[in-house]
């Protein structure tokens, strides 16, 4: 389980193969192993759960795309929103609108190698301490039983899939778990205007969990990429396969 040096997060930044204030457990490769595009599937089920219960979070993949060039083994290109920037330019060069000698013709882009995609699977405990705080040390245990009642478990499950985009066969696999406890204060003993301030702050604790859980997968994945070896199959891949069917 990843536990990271910055409170169960991913910090830092990266620019080309160099970082700055990357996470020290966060594996990294000494040079990369092909060019790598994130998909965020937003029709899945699991992204609905995830917006709907952490809607200020947002997307997934600047998280990804950060961790994955703070590695060093996959250079990232781009295939999300800001690709319609990127074409809106070489529709201005194709209108005569660029200046002369831009180099924005064709062939410049980078093809993706691979395409990585994420999931994230949540679960959130909170219940017992409360009443086992005020068991233990009875009527002056009550205050006690409140402050532990905002004592909060967040766990996080995450998934990540690495696609070779060439012959659409799944190169990795990899599952990552992390959890962490926050204290929410919204819980009564310290008055309502506190009480807004401390359920803003639990969201962080929340993002950070879900942000070590996708560095355990990451990490994981990397681990055993270390060691890949590429699946064969007698006859040659797609070609009718082993398990033969009857007449």
């Amino acid at each position: 389980m990843f536990q990271s040096v910055y409170a169960d997060g991913i910090s830092g930044s990266a620019a080309g193969g160099n970082t700055s204030g990357a996470d020290s457990q966060l594996e990294s490769c000494p040079q990369p192993l092909g060019t790598l595009a994130v998909h965020e599937d937003q029709n899945e089920p699991w992204w609905h759960t995830y917006y709907r219960t952490y809607p200020s979070l947002g997307s997934t993949v600047p998280l990804l795309r950060l961790m994955i060039q703070q590695s060093n083994c996959f250079v990232v290109v781009e295939r999300g929103k800001a690709m319609k920037n990127m074409m809106g330019e070489r529709q201005l060069e194709a209108s005569g609108e660029i200046r002369e000698g831009s180099n924005f013709g064709k062939g410049q882009m980078v093809a993706a190698d691979y395409t990585m995609s994420p999931s994230i699977q949540l679960s959130e405990n909170t219940g017992g301490l409360a009443g086992s705080v005020g068991g233990l040390f009875g009527e002056k245990g009550k205050l006690l039983g409140k402050l532990a009642g905002g004592l909060k478990k967040n766990e996080a499950s995450t998934t990540l899939l690495l696609i070779d985009n060439r012959s659409s066969v799944q190169v990795s696999a990899a599952n990552g778990n992390a959890e962490k406890f926050d204290f929410d204060a919204g819980v009564g003993v310290f008055g309502s205007r506190s009480a807004g301030a401390a359920n803003g702050y639990t969201n962080t604790p929340e993002g950070k969990t879900i942000a070590a859980a996708f560095a355990d997968s990451y990490n994981n994945m990397i681990k055993a990429l270390r060691n890949y070896k590429a699946q064969t199959v007698k006859g040659g891949l797609g070609k009718g396969g082993q398990l033969k069917i009857g007449e």
